[in-house]
């Protein structure tokens, strides 16, 4: 059997695209998936996506991590979704899809700029130390100075495997303030167990972080990742986040063949 994919990326964070309308994949071959998204002997991709049919919304996302295993809510990986089930007629410039943290809304504009509504933040944990919040995805974020000779590996499968966070563990970013709405940042991120050059989540969890520890006022907040830019918005009030949107590129790389 022959599996047709695309190749998608949005700010260097890249992804196995596959259109399971039909239901035929094997997506519960862990091996399979963790070998296309092998860098060295797959396709490669910080993980893999699978576009599927749903009878209340547009599609269904389901996302793998590079392990092969089925994982929460990406959000780069949902933007790169929608411009590929853009490319595939499935949709139009407006759509809503489920995914494994619920339904979101998202936007796609002719130049492949991709608006993605995030789930709602209600709780955002604030110690001394860092910042913990759950955005789709669970993540750490804790300030730095000096970002770029951070050993990211290092240090966040360290706070990753930590007894802070447990079997499931977490992601982890670590973040340095350039100006009032403006954050450098860099992320490790757990089923990967690497730094990846974007994490949208991990993206969307910085830019509330720093809007809850009061380092910006501002509701739109850039974010400078290793792969790009992204911008987050959203609207506070009493502490919860709501109406909070992932904005960004999101942009074909490649289509080929793979053989089952």
């Amino acid at each position: 059997m022959q599996i047709e994919f695309h190749k998608y990326q949005g700010t260097g964070n890249d992804f196995v695209m596959i259109d399971n309308r039909s239901g035929s994949f094997p997506k519960s071959d862990t091996i399979f998936i963790a070998h296309l998204c092998d860098r060295r002997f797959g396709i490669g991709a910080d993980g893999l996506i699978l576009l599927e049919n749903d009878l209340d919304y547009d599609f269904r996302m389901v996302y793998f991590n590079t392990d092969g295993n089925e994982s929460s809510m990406c959000g780069n990986g949902g933007r790169c979704l929608v411009a590929f089930a853009r490319s595939l007629h499935a949709i139009a410039t407006e759509i809503t899809f489920i995914a494994t943290d619920g339904p979101h809304f998202a936007t796609i504009e002719n130049d492949g700029t991709v608006a993605l509504q995030m789930k709602d933040v209600d709780e955002v944990k604030i110690t001394s130390d860092y910042v913990f919040l759950d955005t789709g995805s669970p993540h750490h974020v804790q300030l730095s100075d000096d970002l770029a000779n951070l050993d990211i590996k290092t240090k966040g499968a360290a706070i990753r495997y930590s007894d802070l966070y447990g079997k499931n563990g977490s992601n982890v970013n670590f973040v340095k303030q350039e100006n009032e709405n403006t954050f450098s940042m860099r992320t490790y991120e757990r089923g990967v167990e690497d730094e990846t050059l974007s994490c949208g989540t991990g993206v969307t969890a910085v830019a509330i972080a720093m809007n809850a520890l009061s380092k910006t006022k501002s509701n739109v907040v850039h974010l400078n990742v290793e792969g790009g830019k992204l911008d987050v918005s959203f609207e506070v009030l009493n502490g919860k986040f709501s109406n909070v949107f992932l904005k960004g590129p999101a942009t074909f790389v490649f289509k080929g063949v793979v053989l089952v």
